[in-house]
C-alpha cells in the first residue's frame, strides 16, 4: 500500500512518513500543496494524508483539483484544532476524514487503515482469505493461526492482494503500489515475491491470470 503525505512542517513529515513505513506502508513526501497536486495527479496512492495550510497551494485547492479531474483516492485531512472551518471546507471539498493538530500519530494510522479498507470494501481490520487472515492493525498475517514471516515487500504483495480479493491486479499495479516513486522499479521481481509467498502461504490462493496478472481469492469450498 502506497501513501503520500502532503506537510510542510519538516519534522511533522517526517514523523509521519517512518510511522507509516514502520507500518508497513511505502511512503511519498511533498513539502508543499504544487509538488503534493502533482505527485497525487500523477502518481497512484491507495490513500492521502494532506495539511490545509501549505505554501505554493493551499490543501483545500490542491484537494477540490484532484477530485475535479476524477481522482478518487482517500485523503485525510490535517487541521488545526480549533478551526472548525476549515473541516468543514475540506469535507465539502472532498476529503473522507479529517485529524486536528496537535494528534496522536496512532490516531492517524488508524484512521488511514480504515480508509483504505473502506475504499477496497472491507469493514473488519481482518481481511480472510481462506485460512489466510491479514491483521491490518498489526502489520502481520496468518495461516490457520500460524504466523507468517514474511519480509516487507511479501508484507506488502500479500497486502495488496488481499485487499483487492476476487480482482485482477496487473503486475504493473503491484509495482505501483509497492514501491515509492524513486524506486527502480522492475516487475520482473513481483513474479518473484508471488512464488515465495506462495510457498509460504502454503495453499494455493494467488492465482496468475494469463496476459493479465494475479488474482487472490479463496477456493470454491472456502478451505
Amino acid at each position: 500500500m502506497r501513501i503520500l503525505v502532503v506537510e510542510d512542517d519538516v519534522n511533522l513529515n517526517r514523523q509521519l512518513s517512518e510511522a507509516l513505513k514502520e507500518a508497513g506502508y511505502v511512503v511519498d513526501q511533498a513539502l508543499d500543496g504544487e509538488e503534493g497536486h502533482y505527485l497525487g495527479d500523477t502518481e497512484p496512492y491507495d490513500a492521502i494524508i494532506l495539511d490545509i495550510g501549505l505554501p505554493e497551494m493551499d490543501g483545500i485547492t490542491v484537494l477540490e483539483k484532484w477530485r475535479a479531474d476524477g481522482k478518487g483516492m482517500p485523503v485525510l485531512i490535517l487541521t488545526a484544532r480549533d478551526r472548525w472551518s476549515d473541516k468543514v471546507a475540506g469535507i465539502d471539498a472532498g476529503a473522507d476524514d479529517y485529524v486536528a493538530k496537535p494528534f496522536h500519530v496512532e490516531e492517524v494510522l488508524a484512521r488511514i487503515r480504515a480508509l483504505i479498507r473502506r475504499a477496497a470494501g472491507h469493514a473488519s481490520p481482518d481481511i480472510v482469505c481462506g485460512p489466510v487472515r491479514l491483521d491490518t492493525k498489526g502489520s502481520k498475517a496468518t495461516v490457520n493461526g500460524e504466523t507468517l514471516k514474511l519480509t516487507s515487500h511479501e508484507y506488502r504483495l500479500l497486502s495488496y492482494l488481499m485487499h483487492h480479493m476476487g480482482e485482477v491486479v496487473s503486475r504493473t499495479e503491484l509495482v505501483e503500489h509497492m514501491y515509492d516513486q524513486d524506486f527502480d522499479r522492475d516487475s520482473n521481481t513481483i513474479e518473484v515475491f508471488v512464488g515465495r509467498l506462495r510457498k509460504k502461504i502454503g495453499v494455493d490462493l494467488i492465482e496468475t491470470v494469463r496476459g493479465l496478472g494475479y488474482r487472490m481469492q479463496a477456493p470454491a469450498n472456502g478451505k
